[in-house]
């Protein structure tokens, strides 16, 4: 969900309606406030597919068709509906205004510009798929290398950078930025995770490799001086389940969830510590 595929939803559909999760109690397949567009002939989002989404589906196209410009639907996800969740969910259908698409452009940039930012260096084989992969996740992907003609290679809409050296992106990066390190040069791998591992509000850094190269990076690092503690952070090799697969597409694949999973905890532990600190704060009135 992006601001130039809602656009280009928009452009495409002059009549929408806005579904939005106004209200969920109990279990559901996606939280309050998730909303979808449905048009005569496309869909923006989803508010959990099954049959809610087919039936809220439904009725927004009913009123597209009649005319009129809302609805309040109260569902329970039960038996009755095939969907076995549990829970209730008030599904709010308006039409989309020229007004509320923009404030939903206004949303959907927020949104996206929010998103945690994970850094591909190098956009060689498992680099380019790697890449691919997680633009399809709720995260910001950008692919830096030193090689236009490996540049030029990565898919269509891919944000990409060539830096001469990348090992500053790092330096200048987003506070909650990941790392994932695959370039063709072993001793710019070993800058670039000395760089990585002194980001400590790095949630994932992770380098592709073996551990005859994990041994010999550890050994330069802390040669290096680095920080012992640090070095406990590094993933490497990247994709470690995967048994000995060495396929780009099976060790991106892997990648992909090891990095999502290690920025889900980062955002958990981010929110325990909120709470902690705002109910810290009452008890001390």
């Amino acid at each position: 969900m992006t601001p130039a595929s809602l656009e280009a939803f928009l452009a495409a559909n002059s009549d929408a309606i806005l579904c939005e999760l106004t209200a969920v109690r109990g279990s559901s397949p996606r939280e309050q406030g998730t909303f979808m567009l449905v048009g005569a002939g496309g869909i923006f989002g989803t508010i959990g597919g099954g049959a809610l989404e087919y039936m809220v589906i439904e009725h927004a196209r009913r009123l597209i068709a009649s005319g009129r410009a809302a609805e309040l639907m109260d569902v329970p996800l039960g038996p009755e509906i095939g969907q076995c969740c549990g829970g209730r969910v008030e599904v709010d259908l308006r039409y989309a205004s020229p007004d509320l698409c923009a404030r939903l452009q206004e949303r959907v940039a927020g949104e996206t510009a929010a998103l945690p930012r994970v850094y591909v260096f190098g956009a060689g084989h498992v680099g380019r798929v790697l890449a691919q992969m997680l633009a399809l996740l709720p995260v910001q992907v950008q692919v830096i290398d030193t090689r236009e003609e490996e540049l030029s290679l990565l898919a269509p809409g891919i944000p990409a950078q060539r830096v001469a050296m990348p090992e500053a992106v790092v330096r200048n990066a987003p506070a909650g930025s990941s790392y994932v390190i695959l370039t063709h040069d072993h001793a710019l791998d070993f800058l670039i995770a000395q760089e990585a591992l002194a980001r400590t509000d790095a949630p994932y850094v992770g380098m592709v490799g073996s551990r005859t190269k994990r041994a010999r990076f550890s050994s330069w690092y802390l040669g290096a001086g680095g920080d012992p503690e640090a070095l406990n952070r590094l993933v490497l090799p990247i994709g470690a389940n995967g048994i000995g697969d060495k396929r780009p597409a099976v060790i991106a694949a892997l990648a992909a969830a090891e990095i999502m999973v290690q920025i889900g905890k980062r955002e958990a532990n981010d929110g325990q510590a909120q709470v902690s600190g705002a109910l810290g704060a009452l008890s001390g009135r």
